[in-house]
């Protein structure tokens, strides 16, 4: 299962993630997106669990929870593809 984790305060690291999914199961991978130029955070990652009970509970524990001042958010990668297929339809429709 694939997460978009958005709200991020500029202090959280990618180790600062993986500690923190990893207290539910295995994390396969973690990456903070940043800025090319000055290499700083953008403010959102993205995290990778294998297993889907996992996720869930790290998701149920997780989400809207503070991480370093911010609360944080976690989206299903799965739910918000679909999403965004669908407005895709829309739009090729109207």
């Amino acid at each position: 299962m694939n997460f978009y984790i958005g709200n991020l305060s500029m202090g959280v690291t990618e180790d600062d993630l993986k500690a923190a999914f990893s207290r539910f199961g295995d994390v396969t991978a973690v990456k903070i997106v940043k800025d090319r130029f000055s290499g700083s955070s953008k403010g959102f990652g993205f995290v990778e669990m294998p297993d889907n009970s996992d996720a869930d509970r790290a998701t149920k524990a997780l989400n809207h929870t503070d991480m370093k001042g911010r609360l944080i958010r976690i989206t299903q990668q799965d739910a918000r593809s679909a999403k965004r297929r669908q407005k895709k339809k829309r739009f090729r429709a109207g």
